[in-house]
C-alpha cells in the first residue's frame, strides 16, 4: 500500500461528521512536495498519483473522506454551526514513531458546511500556509505541515477576479478545535461529547483521566503555544475558537502575519478592525478561549457548580503558565539562562525602547550588540557576562530568518506569474532559520514594501 490508512475518526458517531467525496479538478499538477514529511509518514508515490491523490481527482485505496462538524466563536460572536467548509479529510496514518497524524485536503470542493461558499482555494492562501507553516515547524512551533500543494489547473473567483486554483494537503495530529466540543454540548448531545473527550483525550492527552485534566492539559498547550507565538514577532489574526486546537497546533493560517516592527498591539489582518487578535491581545483571547472549552465540557459533569468551580480554577491557571513560559523564552532571548531579580526589568525596558523606535523586531533580538540602545546595552552586557555562553543561547532562539510579510507576497504574486522559483529560494531558507546568513531575505521591507494588511483565504 502506498499510504497505510487508519481511520479513527471516521469510526466515531455519525453525527461528528458528513461522509463526502472531493471535487475533480481539470488538470492537477504538483507544485510542491514535502518529501521528508512524506518518508516520516510512510507515503511512498509516483508523480502522478501525488497530482491525482492531492487535488482530489482519485482516492487512495483505504481513505474515507470525511468533513468534520464544528462551531465556534468567530469574533466573540456565536456562530453554531461550522465545520469543514472547504476541506476534507481524506483519513489518518500512523508515522514511523507511531504517532497518529491526519491528512486533509484544503480547496477540494464543497461540503454540506461550505455555508455558500465554492470549497476552492486559490494559489495564493495555498502557498503561505504551505511556507508559513512549515517555517513554524522549523522554528519550533507545534503546527500543522503541509506535505503537498497541487494546482488543480482551473480559476478560483474572489474580489480579484478569477485567480489559479490550488489544493492544500494538511498533516496534522488532528483537526479536533474548542469549537468542536462547543458544536456538540451547544446541540445537546451529550453521548457525542463524551465520545469526542474520549477520542480526544487518547489521541493528544492518554494521562488526562476526567474532563478536568483535559482542560488542564489544553490551558497548558495553549498557554505555552502563544508564548512561543509572541516570541517570534507571530500574530495569528483570526484566534476564533473554531481555530483554537485543543492539542497545542497553530492551526489556519488565514491572515496571519510575522511582525516587521515592533508595536506591542499591531494588527495585520484587514477583518480585525477593533484590534481583537493584536499581538499582545493573544495571550488573553486564548485564556477566553479556553474558558469556552470549559464550558462546553459542563455537561459531562454531574455535580455543575461543582464543575463551575473546578473549571474556573483551571482556566485561572492560564495566566501563570503562560507567564512562566514567557519569562523563560523571552529571557532566553536576551541570553539569560539563570534568571535573577531585576532580569525581567531588563527586558521590559528593552521592549519598551524597541516599540519607540520601532525597532524591527526579529533582526533586534538576533543582532542585540548592534541594537541601537546605548545605555540599556550597557546593562545588558554587565548582566550576561554573568551568564553561561549567552551567545549561543540567543542564537539558538532567535531566528535570523522569518516569513516575512512582503517576502510572502512578491512569491505569491510570482507564482500567479507561473513563477515558482521565489517560492522554492524562501522555502528552503526558512527551513533553517537559525542559521546565519546575511542576504536581502533577512532585511526588513522598504518602505514601498510594507504589507499593511493581510487577507484571510476565503
Amino acid at each position: 500500500m502506498t499510504i497505510a490508512f487508519d481511520n479513527s475518526y471516521a469510526r466515531l458517531p455519525h453525527a461528528m461528521f458528513a461522509r463526502v467525496q472531493p471535487t475533480e479538478v481539470p488538470a492537477p499538477h504538483v507544485l510542491a512536495w514535502n518529501q521528508p514529511l512524506a518518508d516520516d509518514l510512510k507515503i511512498d508515490l509516483q508523480d502522478t498519483d501525488k497530482a491525482r491523490y492531492f487535488s482530489g481527482n482519485a482516492l487512495p485505496d483505504g481513505a474515507d473522506p470525511i468533513a468534520q462538524v464544528y462551531a465556534g466563536h468567530q469574533f466573540g460572536n456565536w456562530n453554531p454551526r461550522l465545520g469543514d467548509g472547504r476541506a476534507i479529510l481524506l483519513g489518518e496514518v500512523l508515522d514511523r514513531s507511531g504517532a497518529r497524524h491526519d491528512i486533509q485536503l484544503k480547496g477540494a470542493g464543497r461540503t454540506p458546511y461550505s455555508r455558500g461558499g465554492d470549497g476552492r482555494a486559490w494559489l495564493g492562501p495555498v502557498l503561505r500556509e504551505y511556507v508559513v507553516s512549515e517555517a513554524m515547524n522549523a522554528l519550533g512551533v507545534p503546527t500543522t505541515r503541509a506535505l503537498a500543494a497541487v494546482g488543480t489547473g482551473a480559476p478560483v473567483l474572489r474580489e480579484q477576479g478569477p485567480l489559479p486554483g490550488a489544493v492544500l494537503t494538511r498533516v496534522a495530529t488532528s483537526h479536533i478545535r474548542v469549537g468542536t466540543f462547543q458544536y456538540f454540548a451547544s446541540v445537546g448531545d451529550t453521548d457525542s461529547l463524551r465520545a469526542l473527550l474520549e477520542h480526544t483525550s487518547a489521541r493528544h492527552y492518554p494521562t488526562a483521566n476526567s474532563p478536568k485534566d483535559f482542560l488542564a492539559h489544553v490551558v497548558r498547550a495553549q498557554a505555552e503555544l502563544v508564548a512561543k507565538w509572541l516570541s517570534l514577532g507571530f500574530i495569528h489574526g483570526v484566534m476564533n475558537t473554531d481555530n483554537a486546537h485543543v492539542g497545542g497546533l497553530t492551526i489556519d493560517y488565514g491572515p496571519c502575519a510575522f511582525m516587521d516592527a515592533f508595536h506591542p498591539m499591531q494588527v495585520y489582518s484587514s477583518i480585525d478592525h477593533t484590534g481583537r487578535y493584536a499581538y499582545g491581545n493573544q495571550p488573553n483571547i486564548a485564556a477566553w478561549n479556553c474558558a469556552q472549552l470549559a464550558t462546553a465540557l459542563l455537561p459531562l459533569e454531574a455535580d455543575r457548580d461543582a464543575a463551575v468551580a473546578t473549571f474556573t480554577e483551571v482556566v485561572h491557571g492560564f495566566g501563570p503558565i503562560f507567564e512562566a513560559a514567557y519569562d523563560r523564552i523571552f529571557l532566553r532571548k536576551i541570553g539569560i539562562t539563570t534568571p535573577q531579580d531585576g532580569d525581567m526589568d531588563l527586558l521590559n525596558d528593552l521592549m519598551k525602547q524597541m516599540a519607540l523606535a520601532e525597532a524591527d523586531f526579529t533582526n533586534t533580538f538576533r543582532n542585540l550588540a548592534q541594537a541601537p540602545f546605548p545605555d540599556w546595552q550597557a546593562e545588558w552586557a554587565a548582566r550576561i557576562a554573568k551568564e553561561p555562553d549567552p551567545e549561543a543561547v540567543m542564537q539558538a532562539i532567535n531566528p535570523a530568518i522569518i516569513p516575512r510579510n512582503h517576502r510572502i507576497e512578491q512569491m505569491i504574486d510570482a507564482a500567479v506569474a507561473g513563477d515558482m522559483a521565489p517560492f522554492e529560494r524562501l522555502h528552503t531558507a526558512l527551513a533553517n532559520p537559525f542559521a546565519q546568513r546575511d542576504d536581502d531575505l533577512t532585511a526588513p521591507p522598504r518602505p514601498e514594501e510594507v504589507v499593511q494588511a493581510t487577507f484571510c483565504g476565503t
